[in-house]
């Protein structure tokens, strides 16, 4: 199985650009909505280490956001609860689909957290800053001071990219990311 990792800035386009392959994709964002929705589990332990910051099941995100606003440990906190479970359910991902060509892994923090394997092949998402920005603003729920508290956690997005086996310009059209996506696997498949 061939493993795709897609890196790139927050809100880069990133999770359009992944189900541009059109194989199966690990999600991250959508499996943690999952888990605040879903898993009375994950609720208790957040609420067992913030106490002060949850009190009902399904976890609300402005909770979880009053939270990490709160105080950068609460940051830490959370994430070391959440990662550990998306782990697992990326574990399950990879064994429910070991014998699928490809899976593409769109998960903001692949490098960070080393969940990254040798052999994966990395796509770097490159956009325009202000483009970048003038999608995320418009974002419900944007909050400054928490994408910049996750912009804090992330690694220079210079380092991403030469890391990054292949390169896609976003221009946010369909029709670039289909086609980029199309020369990434005629290369891979060469």
């Amino acid at each position: 199985m061939i493993r795709i990792g897609v890196l790139g800035d927050i809100g880069s386009g990133k999770s359009y650009i992944a189900k541009s392959f059109g194989y199966p994709v690990f999600n991250a964002d959508v499996e943690v909505g999952k888990l605040y929705k879903k898993d009375k589990k994950i609720f208790y332990k957040l609420k067992k280490v913030l106490p002060n910051y949850f009190d009902s099941f399904p976890v609300n995100k402005h909770d979880v956001t009053n939270a990490i606003l709160a105080n950068n440990h609460n940051l830490k906190k959370i994430i070391k609860i959440i990662h550990f479970e998306i782990r697992k359910k990326l574990l399950f991902f990879l064994k429910k689909n070991k014998h699928k060509k490809i899976v593409i892994l769109d998960v903001p923090l692949l490098l960070e957290n080393k969940i990254n394997k040798k052999n994966d092949i990395l796509v770097f998402i490159d956009t325009k800053k202000k483009d970048v920005f003038k999608r995320i603003v418009k974002r419900k729920n944007f909050n400054l001071k928490l994408f910049k508290k996750f912009k804090n956690i992330q690694l220079p997005l210079d380092y991403k990219k030469k890391k990054s086996g292949f390169i896609i310009k976003n221009d946010f059209r369909k029709i670039t990311a289909k086609k980029c996506a199309r020369d990434i696997l005629n290369q891979i498949f060469k």
